[in-house]
């Protein structure tokens, strides 16, 4: 019997006595309360808080009535909860002698959005294209001044741009503001595009040059399908940048061409009447939706751009 134990034990490569010596083998399961854990996830927790306690103020605040809001428990859920602030804020809050309220801001905001980001995106993309894979004479000049361009600062710019759009008398107009918000986000979409098709195997560019395709060609046939991810992650930059500015806004237009964000200060600013809270929380969360819709709809696209090469060298 000893003989048999004996020759099961060499057949399968193991030793019994060894085994129960030894313990089981592999890597250590880590506790689930370790320090690196408490900190990992206590921080998450902090910064999750810092972010959802004031929204969660803004929305419990936005949804009561006055006589509650003057109890003073801001934390405290509504006990009746009303909508009228909701439509006080888009439609009837005052700012000055206009009583609209943030509706006619929002649509301003509309038309600035859309030509601003289909024109900086289409121009962007051309770009960085050409600078990935056509290096033409200077191409390397032309990219310093878009990098540098990218970097200086604003407010450096704004006086110059009040007298061009004087000049070429589109200052006070949609189409003016459009102009701005299409040059400013070029540079940094630029860059994003070139870093992206920089990435794209080289193989494929020559290919298509082999079969003849020219620089159109290649671009519409060849980049662009590939390129969605990198079209999400400009789309989502820029209209967030463009939908959440307010210093172009209130420079570059005048009352009737506000867009969402101006009015939105307005309302909030207005000295006129009583302070309603809920209306201006109802006002603010109003002004926020259009860029977390768009980031909550394409938010697994903006990672995979980004990871894909879009802020690699």
């Amino acid at each position: 019997m000893a003989d048999v134990q004996t020759l099961n034990t060499v057949a399968v490569g193991t030793d019994p006595v060894t085994d129960r010596i030894s313990g089981p083998r592999g890597a250590k399961p880590r506790p689930k309360l370790s320090r690196r854990n408490i900190f990992i996830y206590g921080t998450l927790i902090v910064v999750a808080a810092y972010y959802l306690v004031p929204l969660y103020v803004m929305v419990v605040t936005s949804l009561k009535g006055m006589p509650e809001i003057r109890l003073g428990n801001i934390f405290a859920p509504p006990v009746d909860i009303t909508f009228e602030p909701w439509v006080k804020a888009w439609a009837t809050a005052c700012t000055g002698l206009n009583c609209d309220g943030l509706s006619r801001g929002f649509w301003n905001s509309v038309q600035i959005t859309v030509p601003s980001v289909i024109f900086s995106i289409a121009v962007a993309s051309v770009n960085g294209y050409a600078l990935s894979n056509w290096r033409f004479k200077g191409a390397d000049t032309f990219f310093t001044i878009l990098i540098v361009g990218a970097f200086i600062p604003y407010q450096v710019m704004i006086y110059p741009i009040v007298i061009l759009l004087r000049e070429i008398g589109l200052y006070g107009t949609l189409w003016g503001l459009v102009i701005v918000h299409s040059i400013f986000g070029m540079p940094i979409l630029t860059l994003l595009f070139r870093n992206y098709f920089s990435s794209v195997p080289e193989e494929l560019f020559k290919a298509a040059r082999v079969d003849g395709a020219g620089f159109w060609r290649i671009y519409f046939v060849i980049m662009l399908p590939m390129a969605l991810p990198i079209f999400v992650v400009a789309i989502i930059i820029q209209i967030t940048g463009v939908w959440n500015d307010f210093l172009f806004g209130v420079i570059y237009t005048k009352p009737d061409t506000y867009p969402m964000t101006v009015q939105l200060n307005n309302i909030v600013n207005s000295v006129q009447g009583v302070k309603e809270y809920n209306v201006n929380m109802a006002a603010t969360i109003l002004t926020g939706l259009v860029p977390l819709f768009v980031y909550f709809v394409s938010g697994k696209l903006f990672v995979r751009g980004i990871a894909a090469g879009a802020v690699k060298g």
